[in-house]
């Protein structure tokens, strides 16, 4: 079956899907001040899972019409806060990471100046000299983001690291290293909080666990330590003013000597005074209510280290926290850089939402996000509304659109806004159309002009970047053969899918046909540079004098939309990644952000590379993918706070947060677990072989595919050296359905039994299982390591 026939067949599959009613109500420019509804009551355990014994009981009161009391584990920083009531308790996990980093030498003792200039990525090199990287290994590699907070601003304050917000606000409110907003000051109660070095060397993390909570640990001496707690007022009416609970207690050996409780600004007596403890703790219940729901829809997951599941929630639900109303674009947060209006329509702000949500179940969030930028942000013409239109991500959201249909069935949206649709695929012919009307002797003849990044249109002369760039075309293909997939199902028409096929294939030749006559096979490891007829490598050009007018500008964005795309083949695709990896185009494994060397760093692309992550797992370069996951979480995001950085360096300075570096995580995290490649359907393909060791279940549930939702659950006893897998099938057919089992480290599968049956395990690894299908039937799969 070939991939247009599958895609046509899942959308047929997957028509009349009901959808979920969206969890957010959009504010449009020009409204009221947005209602907010009373939140639902919480969702509590039964108090017999939590031992309070040694807790510390803190408040007892009235709300809603119910009583309850407060409990705290005072023994340690980690302890939790429990509210309890006669249904059961609301418990509230304080893990922290510590933001300064560790002990550990960085860099692996290599001098930063020699990784920093060196073409091949040495820590990644070192990092995968043994098979699947060791996650603390990459963990402690290099100081972690915001751990080296200078230079200070121009008022002399440490810039801000995170932020909280509400899904009905229009605005966020930053938190800074002390806990200070911009509104109130723990150090009015607590001068000690001025300390900067105690303030540096202090633990983070979310309340709960995920939800988008600030909670500081700083250390204030043995048994001593201030406990600080910052969220948004999930009941505030204020469209633009976020309004902010506030508790700082400090504790000694056990107990909680003095508390400061605040409510969004310091006292102004006798008309503002501090708010109760009772306050504070009524807000706290109704605010984990209120983001229990909102993260309702998510795919349910359970990893051995459930900071991996929680670090996926948080990103859905800062998401929610950036967006206006939970559902209107930003690129960033509470700086004009980039949470100014002119990013509003960024293509990959929308792209990256959209994937992420659908994959992880999240289709009502997913359907508000695709009306609101098909009706506010995309021209009857096809065009977008924003300055630089991206021609590679065209070709992506025509893509996504398919898995959208594919997923949900929701004729009735994409129908309401066929016309645009339409209009983006014919704005990509029309390119085609101009490139095909060049001489057959021009570099560009038959490839997709224009700009690959939205920041060429800023420079005094654009049209320098005008040009064939090779991740255009990719991605221009595969939005033509994934919509062209789909679009009959829809439409009941498949004329258009006829012509966007036959376009897609006469592009597909041309690319490849380029891309084989471009490669230089004088360099080791052979080099192809992101448009054809380039001279010099991506280095040497950034190298010159100014970088910044050279056409190979931005070439890690072309570099991984063509990876992302999936039209190379094999051969070609592990050539472009060997390529980067040797010609200093990754750093620690992702990315890089390919800039004009210099021996004072190396930097990470948080956002745009996950293409480059896709296309090491299509290609079973596991470890790979591997060090690109754990190297993103702590290279790429704050400890504890988890602040993604659109660009992020390996010195420890304060990356600027970007919202599609938010996603990049869940999105690989998702993968890792169920992934879908051309016809076939893929569990658990990159799972640590240590997270199998630990013993500890490995569970997703409800994942969607184009086949329907599926359920995986895989777990290892290493007493028995065995490891039993759970996985419910979906509803439809997949080609292949394959189950990978990566055996702990130095072992190999002996033997495994499908349903009591005996199969045979394939792939690169031996380690790959086919599963029989059965519509929505549970397999049970049992295999012997050694």
């Amino acid at each position: 079956m070939d991939r247009r026939t599958f895609l046509r067949q899942g959308a047929v599959a997957t028509a009349g899907m009901g959808l979920l009613p969206s969890l957010a109500s959009a504010v449009a420019p020009g409204d009221s001040t947005p209602a907010v509804a009373v939140p639902p009551a919480p969702l509590l355990e039964p108090a017999s899972t939590v031992d309070l014994t040694g807790f510390t009981a803190l408040a007892t009161f009235q709300h809603r019409g119910t009583r309850w009391t407060v409990h705290e584990d005072l023994r340690t920083p980690q302890g939790a806060l429990v509210l309890a009531c006669a249904a059961g308790v609301l418990n509230l996990g304080k893990r922290t990471e510590a933001v300064w980093g560790s002990e550990a030498p960085p860099y692996l003792g290599l001098p930063l100046a020699e990784l920093a200039m060196a073409e091949a990525d040495l820590l990644a090199d070192r990092l995968l000299r043994d098979g699947d990287p060791d996650e603390a290994e990459v963990r402690d590699v290099a100081p972690p983001p915001a751990s080296r907070l200078d230079p200070k601003d121009h008022n002399g304050r440490l810039p801000w690291t995170t932020f909280v917000g509400t899904v009905q606000g229009n605005d966020t409110m930053q938190i800074y290293p002390d806990g200070r907003s911009r509104t109130y000051r723990p150090i009015h109660a607590f001068p000690e909080l001025a300390d900067a070095d105690k303030v540096a060397h202090r633990d983070e993390g979310l309340l709960g666990g995920w939800m988008p909570a600030v909670h500081k640990v700083v250390h204030a001496g043995e048994g001593r330590w201030y406990d600080v707690s910052v969220f948004a007022d999930v009941n505030a009416h204020d469209r633009f003013v976020v309004q902010t609970w506030h508790r700082t207690v400090l504790v000694e050996h056990g107990k909680a000597v003095r508390t400061v409780v605040g409510y969004s600004y310091p006292d102004f007596p006798p008309r503002r005074r501090g708010a109760s403890a009772e306050d504070f703790y009524r807000g706290l219940i109704d605010f984990a209510a209120s983001w229990q729901a909102q993260l309702a829809e998510t795919s349910p997951a359970a990893l051995p280290d459930a900071s991996w599941s929680d670090l996926a929630r948080f990103a859905f639900a800062r998401e929610l926290v950036v967006r206006p109303g939970g559902v209107y674009p930003k690129y960033g947060a509470v700086d004009r850089d980039y949470a100014g209006n002119e990013y509003d329509g960024f293509q990959d702000t929308f792209t990256s939402s959209l994937y992420a949500n659908l994959e992880w179940g999240r289709f009502a969030q997913a359907r508000a996000v695709l009306d609101n930028y098909l009706s506010e942000y995309t021209q009857d013409d096809g065009l977008v509304n924003m300055r630089g239109p991206q021609v590679g991500q065209f070709g992506l959201t025509l893509s996504l659109l398919a898995r959208y249909l594919r997923y949900t069935g929701d004729t009735e949206l994409l129908r309401r806004h066929q016309a645009r649709i339409e209009a983006t695929a014919a704005l990509l012919v029309e390119l085609h159309d101009v490139s095909l009307a060049l001489p057959r002797g021009d570099r560009g003849y038959g490839l997709i002009h224009g700009w690959s990044e939205s920041d060429a249109c800023l420079y005094p002369d654009p049209t320098l970047w005008w040009k064939p760039y090779f991740g255009n075309s990719a991605l221009t293909i595969r939005g033509w053969e994934d919509i062209a997939a789909v679009w009959p199902a829809l439409t009941g028409n498949d004329g258009a899918s006829r012509h966007w096929q036959r376009r897609a294939d006469t592009l597909r030749r041309r690319l490849l046909e380029s891309i084989r006559a471009d490669i230089r096979r004088d360099l080791k490891p052979a080099y192809l540079g992101p448009l054809p007829g380039t001279t010099e490598t991506f280095r040497q050009a950034m190298s010159q004098e100014d970088p910044s007018k050279s056409e190979q500008l931005w070439s890690h964005r072309a570099y991984a939309e063509l990876l992302q795309a999936d039209v190379l083949p094999p051969d070609l695709a592990n050539l472009v990644i060997d390529c980067l990896r040797g010609h200093g185009g990754t750093t620690l494994g992702i990315v890089s952000n390919i800039w004009k060397p210099t021996p004072e760093g190396r930097d990470i692309l948080g956002f745009i590379s996950y293409g480059y992550a896709q296309q090491l797992l299509r290609l079973d370069r596991i470890e790979e993918y591997l060090l690109f996951l754990y190297a993103h979480r702590y290279q790429a995001h704050t400890r504890g706070s988890w602040t993604a950085g659109e660009v992020a360096g390996i010195t420890g300075g304060m990356p600027l947060f970007c919202m599609p570096a938010q996603m990049t995580v869940p999105l690989l995290l998702r993968w890792m677990l169920v992934f879908d490649e051309e016809q076939d359907l893929h569990l658990a393909r990159a799972v640590p072989r240590d997270w199998l060791a630990s013993g500890q279940p490995i569970v997703l549930q409800d994942a969607p595919t184009p086949w329907g939702r599926v359920g995986l659950r895989l777990r290892a006893d290493a007493v028995q050296q065995r490891i039993d897998a759970e996985v419910t099938l979906p509803t439809k057919q997949p080609g292949a359905t394959w189950l990978t089992l990566r055996a702990p480290a130095g072992m190999r599968l002996l033997d495994v039994s499908v349903d009591g049956k005996a199969a045979t395990a394939g792939g690169p690894n031996h380690d790959r299982v086919p599963l029989p299908f059965a519509a929505g039937a549970t397999v049970h799969v049992q295999a012997r390591y050694g």
